[in-house]
């Protein structure tokens, strides 16, 4: 039987909202009320098991969605160091050969973080771990949704900078460990009124 796992991109934070790059902050007022509305989604249906990033957006987002789900630290966010809290364009105007680097080089981390090859990495092995069978949701943040897609289809590092993921969006895997294939992404979760299918 082929495996459905649909990564779930947190709903919106301050961070979020502010196109900085995250701190552990939980999800703002808008974001949580979002999340709320989309716990119907049909997108969620006959879930065999669901995980999220220990990060409070992640965990905060698996509850307003009526998902029981167990913390992974596989599942975490990219950790962009000394950036955390920060705009592109504030590190940008402090250390633009950095912000350069990190954008051209994906062994690069001037931030003293995680380099993008270590994300692809981490979440290649995560996926490569992931049930076989049965639909498995698994909250967690654009970064590794986007990661996610580039080791799933077997993309270059510079892929993952042409992939669009908004908050409180599915991106839908099929197949199974070692097999998994697109399906789609960066797809609502709206309250399942009765006219749409999963």
């Amino acid at each position: 039987m082929s495996a459905r796992l649909t990564l779930v991109a947190h709903a919106s934070t301050a961070a979020t909202s502010r196109a900085s790059f995250a701190l552990d902050e939980g999800l703002e007022p808008r974001g949580a009320a979002a999340a709320v509305a989309a716990s119907g989604s049909a997108r969620l249906r006959r879930v065999a098991r669901a995980w999220s990033s220990p990060a409070p957006a992640a965990v905060e987002t698996a509850v307003a969605l009526g998902l029981s789900a167990t913390p992974d630290p596989g599942l975490a966010d990219w950790h962009l160091g000394d950036w955390r809290g920060r705009t592109l364009d504030e590190v940008a105007a402090d250390a633009p050969a950095d912000v350069a680097a990190w954008l051209g080089d994906p062994d690069a981390a001037p931030h003293g973080g995680e380099p993008l090859t270590a994300l692809l990495a981490r979440v290649a092995g995560w996926l490569a771990g992931t049930a076989a069978e049965g639909h498995t949701v698994a909250v967690t943040h654009v970064a590794v949704v986007r990661a996610a897609v580039v080791t799933t289809l077997g993309a270059p590092a510079a892929g993952f900078w042409r992939i669009d993921v908004a908050p409180l969006t599915a991106t839908v895997l099929r197949g199974g460990p070692g097999r998994w294939t697109v399906r789609g992404t960066a797809l609502p979760l709206e309250a399942d009124t009765g006219a749409r299918s999963g």
